[in-house]
This record gives C-alpha cells, structure tokens and sequence, in this order.
C-alpha cells in the first residue's frame, strides 16, 4: 500500500514525457490517443493538454464526457489509469 497514493501518482505523472487519452466515438467504442505530457495539472483530478478546438477528440468529448487517461513509466513497467469525465478525470 502507498503511503502517500496522490503523491505517488503525481511523482509518476511528472515524470513522463508521454500520455494516453482516451474518449469514446459515436458509436460507443474508445478511443486512445498519444499526446505528450499535460501542460498543467491540479493534483491528480484536473489536467490540461492543448489541442485544437475543432479536433476529434473535442467533438467526442463533447459528445460524451466520459474520459480515461494513463501514464506509463517504461522504466518500472508500471502505470496509472485515471477515469471520469472531460473537465473532471481522477
């Protein structure tokens, strides 16, 4: 067990250069992207990337708020998978 779960995740976070977000398309199947690194974050909860607003992803986000993302640190073969909702993922 962490002794410190959101420090642990945010060390995590931090570290990598890479992440994976995920959205859901119109006919209810995932969909997973590489982006790079969140350009800020609010704990473990808020995140924020740039992007296009006429982009893919948007209108699926839009469409249904529902969201995954994932860090993956190579180097320990671990990760972390956070879900919610675009605007509020933890």
């Amino acid at each position: 067990m962490m002794k410190n779960p959101q420090e642990t995740i945010g060390n995590l976070i931090d570290r990598q250069g890479v992440s994976f977000i995920s959205s859901v398309d119109e006919n209810g199947y995932p969909n997973t992207k590489a982006m790079l690194a969140p350009v800020k974050r609010e704990g473990i909860k808020t995140f924020y990337w740039h992007t296009n607003a006429p982009s893919m992803r948007i209108k699926q986000y839009r469409n249904n708020p529902k969201a995954c993302i994932y860090f993956y640190d190579k180097r320990f073969f671990r990760g972390v998978m956070l879900k919610g909702t675009n605007g509020s993922i933890g």
